[in-house]
């Protein structure tokens, strides 16, 4: 008699089986019948044979749910199948019915994890390679290890060393079972580079305009085998794309806009079977020069201001680039004369409406629209800075127009401050075009400009330690809130900075000085007040100078002083110049301190005025890609000799001499940024400094003049005296001699050509590299100037710009020339720099 029941146990092997309860093997389950299935509740489902991954998160994912019909045997559990294994996280997968009662199943899903990564070892390769393919492989041990994450590795590796030109190299992943713990296994990745391949050859076809030669050189990275070290033969498959772009781009620029590459191919080397000849087919065309251009909506300007501003003849050899660039990007562009003058939503519109033999004819079709208000100013950003700090910096003001050249300079102003990060100040305009509005968002990020300085530094036989700090954001009204000490008092854009150096009992210094830029606070009228003070006794080692040890104290030279000064931004000639005025006061004090200056004993005062005309344009602080910053300064004392005509200046001890110094100093400085590629900067230097005197029979002031060459760095100060730093010589070596033997510069002059590449631009650390020209000299008068007889140097350097240190550098220069006193050329220098510019 046939059977209505069946025994309900099932086998749904894969696709159709159902296996017994976990534990259970599927041979020992009897099979369910497929030709009658039939409609069950489901009553409880559990999983089972796996550890690390939760149960829940693998029943919701089977979609089997308690209550749920389900027919067995059927496609549902066909289906729930497939979903695992296209998980590829599991290497068996099965379900089973551990009871049937009535209409109600009770199912286990019974699934066995893919074995996890206990261990991985790279072999083939060494230590420094092995390092960089673990970071790109990211694998960790108790990672599950499928067919794609070994597909994956294995991928990425090769492209690895494809990238380094190593185009045969082989991956090979094996597996190996861990006998101590279950379910995982040991990674072994077999690495073979091969040989690296090289280009012996590269042959152009279908070139007429443009040598071999000028080709190659416009493919940056697929270069033949030659002595350049710097860049090494390979062939790589993205990078050689590239550089078929470039090729193209080249002949775009040259006219022949039709330029294409057809096909390109490589052979094994006739001449060095090793290497491989690449053969690339181009297809020049011809080449295209400008013709008419015509102005098609423009009633605002005329058609001649446009054409001058765009700057390209009929004739000229067309190039698509330069046309985008005169029309768009470049800050003199023909957009410019419109959104420099308030038509944000002026639309330009190039159209060739004639291409004739090798001529093309151009409409530029122009929508001038409305001129835009500037609504809202929009500042995001200045946790620290206070915002009238920010906003009296502003060139686009609510109710002014807008203007693009206006949004630029608030962006250098901006930067200058100091107080951010200049390459990630984002001006956003957002118009409104239907009221004619527009408001601009400014977002900034600030960045850390306080400064501690710990320096020990060696000069005149001591050596010498510092301390000092810089606040370059203070906010001097609040020292009496509590609740502004975070540490300090900021936000106000003030900078306050205090700084103190000692070797013990030879030598002490201490100055503090404070700037308020915006004195009052309605004018960008800047205050600034220092005073300083120092100490040298005579140094125990330099008994030459007929020093007692024991009398140390009682032969040295003090200086004490105070400035105040007052500056202001001018309106013209542009408002990019100042004026700065200040008044100094200095009082030396000379006692038995002979060799240092004219005088080896008595008090002297020092009273001056000074004024410095100056215009910066530059873009920003620490890097900046162009502009200039020029300035000529004077300063002067009061001509006391003039007021005792009568009086015998030469018989007239020093004392008397010079108990009120006199001079007049002129000082000449001129910086230029050019960017010449990118981020390559070109910076050209002048420099020229001048001491006079109003009296012959007094003759050049003893406490003033420059001390050239170096880096600057003498280990103490003299106040003063103008060190200037000139690399490829020692410190002081080319400051002249006066009459009686002392070093005393009273002329000088100082050129420099650098060329600049940032290694990086991150606000916590600024570094750039340098390579430069150098030539300078200083000269007792200025009879004996001559600003072509100069020492010369050439040398290598690096600046790296912390927040908390600020500027610092080491540099090496070959001096080309001799110095005084010595027998040869100078030669192989190195130089420290802290805090300042060469």
């Amino acid at each position: 008699m046939r059977q209505r029941t069946f025994l309900f146990f099932m086998l749904l092997i894969l696709a159709s089986g159902l296996v017994a309860q976990e534990g259970v093997e599927p041979d020992t389950l009897q099979v369910m019948d497929y030709q009658n299935p039939r409609e069950y509740v489901i009553a409880d489902v559990t999983v089972s044979g796996i550890e690390f991954i939760q149960k829940e998160v693998l029943v919701s994912l089977s979609g089997l749910k308690v209550g749920k019909k389900v027919t067995l045997p059927g496609d549902a559990v066909t289906d729930v199948l497939k979903k695992f294994w296209a998980q590829g996280l599991f290497s068996d997968a099965r379900i089973s019915a551990t009871q049937i009662r009535n209409d109600s199943v009770w199912l286990d899903i019974y699934l066995t994890e893919q074995p996890r990564m206990s261990r991985l070892e790279i072999k083939g390769i060494g230590k420094s390679e092995t390092q960089d393919v673990m970071e790109k492989i990211n694998l960790r041990n108790g990672q599950q290890v499928t067919a794609d994450i070994m597909d994956n590795t294995s991928r990425i590796i090769r492209e690895h060393f494809i990238e380094k030109g190593f185009l045969n190299a082989e991956v090979f992943i094996n597996l190996q079972e861990d006998t101590l713990r279950v379910n995982m296994v040991q990674m072994v990745i077999d690495v073979e580079k091969n040989a690296r391949v090289k280009i012996d050859e590269i042959y152009f076809n279908g070139n007429q305009a443009f040598k071999p030669t000028v080709l190659r050189r416009k493919m940056k990275d697929t270069k033949k085998v030659n002595i350049n070290i710097f860049k090494a033969s390979k062939l790589v498959a993205e990078t050689f794309k590239e550089d078929k772009k470039k090729l193209v781009e080249f002949y775009n620029e040259n006219g022949y806009r039709d330029a294409k590459v057809l096909s390109d191919s490589v052979s094994i080397s006739p001449k060095k079977p090793n290497l491989l000849d690449l053969y690339i087919n181009l297809e020049e065309g011809n080449r295209y020069y400008f013709g008419d251009v015509k102005w098609i909506g423009n009633t605002k300007y005329p058609s001649e201001l446009l054409d001058a501003v765009l700057g390209i003849e009929k004739g000229d050899v067309f190039d698509q680039k330069v046309l985008d660039d005169r029309l768009f990007i470049d800050e003199d562009a023909v957009n410019g004369v419109y959104l420099d003058n308030g038509y944000l939503f002026f639309q330009l519109t190039p159209v060739e409406v004639s291409v004739e033999d090798d001529t093309i004819d151009f409409e530029m079709r122009i929508y001038e629209g409305e001129i835009a208000i500037i609504n809202n100013v929009i500042i995001k950003g200045n946790n620290r800075t206070n915002e009238h700090v920010v906003r009296r910096e502003l060139r686009t003001l609510p109710g002014d127009k807008f203007s693009k050249q206006e949004l630029i300079r608030t962006v250098r102003e901006l930067a200058n401050l100091g107080h951010f990060d200049p390459e990630q100040i984002e001006p956003n305009p957002i118009p409104n075009q239907s009221d004619g509005s527009v408001d601009i968002e400014y977002k900034l990020v600030e960045r850390a400009t306080d400064q501690l300085e710990v320096s020990g530094g060696y000069g005149a036989g001591m050596l010498v330690g510092t301390i000092g700090i810089r606040f370059s954001n203070f906010a001097i009204g609040r020292l009496f809130d509590p609740k502004a000490w975070k540490p300090v008092p900021s936000g106000n854009g003030q900078t306050f900075s205090i700084r103190a150096q000692t070797n013990g009992r030879v030598y002490q210094s201490y100055n503090f000085s404070f700037v308020e830029p915006w004195f009052g606070g309605k004018k960008p009228n800047s205050f600034s007040l220092s005073g300083y003070y120092s100490k040298m006794n005579r140094n125990p080692y330099a008994f030459y100078y007929g020093g007692n040890k024991d009398n140390i104290k009682d032969e040295y030279y003090s200086v004490t002083g105070v400035s105040v000064g007052l500056g202001r931004r001018l309106s013209w000639p542009d408002d990019f110049f100042t004026l700065y005025n200040a008044f100094s006061f200095q009082k030396y004090k000379v006692k038995d301190y002979p060799g240092l200056f004219l005088v080896s004993n008595g008090y002297f005062n020092n009273f001056s005025f000074t004024t410095t005309i100056g215009r910066n344009s530059q873009t920003q602080i620490i890097y900046p890609r162009g502009g200039s910053n020029i300035s000529l300064s004077l300063q002067i004392t009061p001509p006391y000799s003039l007021f005792h005509p009568d009086r015998d200046y030469v018989n007239i001890a020093p004392e008397d001499k010079y108990k009120w110094v006199e001079y007049h100093r002129w000082m000449f400085k001129a910086d230029w940024y050019h960017a010449l590629v990118g981020d390559l900067v070109l910076m050209a230097r002048l420099h020229y400094g001048y001491l006079g005197h109003y009296n012959d029979d007094i003759g050049p002031s003893p406490f003033e003049g420059f001390d050239l060459g170096g880096d600057g760095l003498s280990g103490y100060n003299l106040y003063g005296r103008e060190t200037i730093a000139q690399r490829g010589y020692p410190n002081r070596s080319l400051t002249p001699r006066d009459p009686n033997g002392n070093k005393s510069g009273n002329v000088y002059t100082k050129y420099t050509l650098e060329l600049r590449y940032p290694v990086s631009l991150n606000p916590s650390a600024t570094i750039f590299v340098l390579s430069f020209l150098e030539a300078g000299n200083a000269w007792y008068s200025l009879e004996e100037f001559n600003p072509f007889r100069t020492k010369r140097a050439a040398g290598v350097g690096v600046r790296a710009f912390l927040p908390m240190f600020g500027l610092l550098g080491i540099d090496w220069g070959w001096g080309f020339d001799p110095y005084p006193g010595s027998t040869g050329i100078s030669g192989s220098q190195f130089h420290f720099t802290i805090g300042q510019q060469f």
